[in-house]
């Protein structure tokens, strides 16, 4: 039971980042949870507002390579003290947005795989308060357990996310993960320049809202909690002119 990390899992989602920074950790479990989020059938056609865009001549800009989204997990349970928190971080983000125009809303979709994850690297670490990282060896099987006895990445790999602003500011997104697709709504801080849009923020959610359960043992005296806390740092830059491409 000493190395509590080989026995932890987590679950996943989000988006942004290039001089921008994840935002700074809030005091740990003071995020609010969000309120059980509605389950949504995932859209039949998801690029369907691509398609859109395209057709009235817009441009669809590519995510930035340095976009990151950072997931804590932290350990409960009445023998907590022997485990480990983890920091799990998605950094290879394939997708597009759309800065918006024309009474037409940003938005993004995304997709990552869960076994592209990172688990434990030092400086997410520091941004949210942990301490050193645990051995190779115990990192090595927290890895094992989040992908194969929690998220079951064999069966459902990626997490896709299809995000839009909304009027208030706040980004409303389908998240799917596990199978299941659950739409939130969460606050955000979203930037644009003439060729670039960014956004930031934090949220929580609960592992058990995608039908997964928490990994524990003893009864559940050593777990992972349920609650995940997501600091998420995206950009999309707007493709080069044709004039730039010669």
């Amino acid at each position: 039971m000493c190395h509590f990390s080989r026995l932890t899992s987590i679950s996943l989602l989000l988006l942004l980042s290039g001089c921008i920074r994840l935002p700074t950790p809030v005091a740990t479990n003071t995020t609010p949870v969000l309120p059980p989020p509605p389950t949504v059938a995932p859209a039949a056609t998801p690029q369907g507002w691509q398609q859109q865009v395209r057709a009235r001549g817009g441009a669809l800009w590519k995510l930035d390579d340095d976009a990151l989204i950072a997931v804590t997990v932290r350990r409960g349970g009445a023998l907590a003290r022997l485990g480990h928190d983890h920091v799990v971080a998605a950094r290879n983000l394939t997708g597009v947005a759309y800065p918006g125009a024309a009474g037409d809303p940003a938005r993004a979709e995304f997709t990552f795989r869960l076994d592209a994850m990172v688990v434990d690297d030092e400086a997410l670490r520091r941004q949210a308060g942990l301490p050193a990282a645990p051995a190779a060896e115990a990192i090595a099987g927290t890895r094992h357990n989040m992908l194969v006895k929690v998220l079951d990445a064999e069966h459902y790999p990626e997490v896709r996310i299809q995000a839009e602003q909304s009027s208030a500011g706040a980004l409303n997104a389908d998240i799917t993960l596990h199978g299941v697709t659950r739409r939130y709504t969460f606050p955000a801080e979203i930037v644009k320049t003439g060729n670039s849009i960014a956004a930031t923020g934090q949220f929580t959610l609960l592992q058990t809202d995608f039908g997964i359960t928490p990994f524990a043992v003893l009864g559940g005296a050593l777990a992972v909690q349920d609650r995940l806390e997501l600091r998420f740092a995206i950009r999309a830059s707007a493709p080069p002119s044709p004039a730039a491409r010669h």
